[in-house]
């Protein structure tokens, strides 16, 4: 197994529901370790950055509208193949298909109001961590 660094987000949704601790404590229950934390609310602008991968997709506008609408927590992870176990620990996209006992069954509730995010690949997480946080920002890691 490859350690690895992995970001995810707690969405507007699940900040607004209070589950931003239920989320982090999952995190930490599951072994990850948090290397940075981080609330902020995204600009319509940012949110369009973050997200540019699926510029001229369907659901573009509506979820760079969604993301901006509130708060969210970006939380950069760190852990034994840390992105595919977070997308494990998160679950299905859509919190109706779900697996019992993941995030985004239990805190999400739809496809866009899923609760959180997670970097889908190595190279996802490699431009997503650096775009919330710079490097010294990030401890209690290996380091890089």
């Amino acid at each position: 197994m490859a350690l690895q660094r992995t970001l995810s987000i707690v969405k507007p949704d699940g900040v607004a529901r209070h589950a931003v601790g239920e989320v982090l404590r999952r995190f930490e229950k599951e072994g990850f370790r948090i290397l940075g934390l981080r609330m902020i609310r995204l600009g319509r602008e940012a949110a369009e950055g973050f997200y540019a991968v699926h510029r001229g997709k369907p659901f573009f506008d509506s979820l760079c509208t969604f993301m901006s609408s509130g708060p969210a927590v970006v939380v950069a992870l760190e852990g034994e193949d840390a992105i595919a176990r977070l997308r494990e620990v998160m679950g299905s996209t859509d919190p109706a298909k779900a697996a019992e006992g993941t995030i985004r069954k239990l805190v999400g509730t739809n496809i866009e109001r899923n609760a959180v995010h997670g970097s889908d690949s190595e190279a996802s997480a490699a431009i997503e961590i650096p775009y919330f946080f710079r490097s010294v920002d990030l401890c209690g890691g290996t380091a890089r």
